[in-house]
């Protein structure tokens, strides 16, 4: 193109038609205004409206129950408990039974980590062949898998006696220990 005039003015006037059609739908102030409050309101209605399809209605878990009141429930439920005792009186031993269905018959009652089975003399022989005393000191000691007492917190006549009620399932003729307090009444009754 020349440096005329006239092509000059033909520059202008493409630039003035480009101006005029920038023009928005937005023409006056108050649309403006309604505009951005549209821009604000609107996200907000579809949201809460989003939430509430969300919320409505009580969805379970698919193939679960575990969101079931009853499952929580069974989550919240106390996990022990606290026993005050008055440590002056006399305490109520357990008996032998008691003892075995508070802690051994986790393992026993299924043999469990080789823990030979209530009842079964086969398992038992060998071990009530080693005497009353070794069976006593596995069980307050603990041997191969089985903690110290089978785990729980008894004394240890308490204990003893859930051998000796174990292994007289079994066959053994153990006599049932004495409480303490008994057996020392009772030997200051034969002197």
């Amino acid at each position: 193109m020349s440096d005329t005039p006239e092509s000059h003015q033909g520059h202008n006037n493409d630039e003035g038609n480009h101006e005029g059609n920038h023009e928005g739908p937005v023409k006056t102030p108050k649309q403006l205004v309604l505009t951005v409050l549209a821009s604000f309101v609107v996200p907000i209605i579809v949201i809460i409206m989003l939430a509430n399809y969300v919320a409505s209605g009580s969805k379970e878990a698919a193939g679960s129950d575990g969101l079931s009141e009853e499952a929580v429930a069974r989550r919240l439920q106390a996990v022990g408990s606290v026993e005050i005792r008055d440590a002056s009186g006399p305490a109520v031993l357990r008996t032998g039974e008691q003892v075995y269905q508070g802690v051994c018959t986790a393992c026993h009652a299924a043999g469990a980590a080789g823990a030979p089975k209530l009842g079964d003399e086969a398992a038992w022989a060998p071990r009530i062949k080693t005497g009353y005393e070794a069976l006593l000191t596995s069980a307050l000691k603990g041997k191969g898998a089985m903690a110290a007492q089978g785990g729980g917190d008894y004394a240890d006549v308490e204990v003893a006696r859930a051998v000796v009620y174990m292994t007289n399932k079994a066959g053994a003729k153990f006599d049932e220990p004495k409480a303490p307090a008994a057996a020392a009444s009772a030997a200051s009754a034969a002197n």
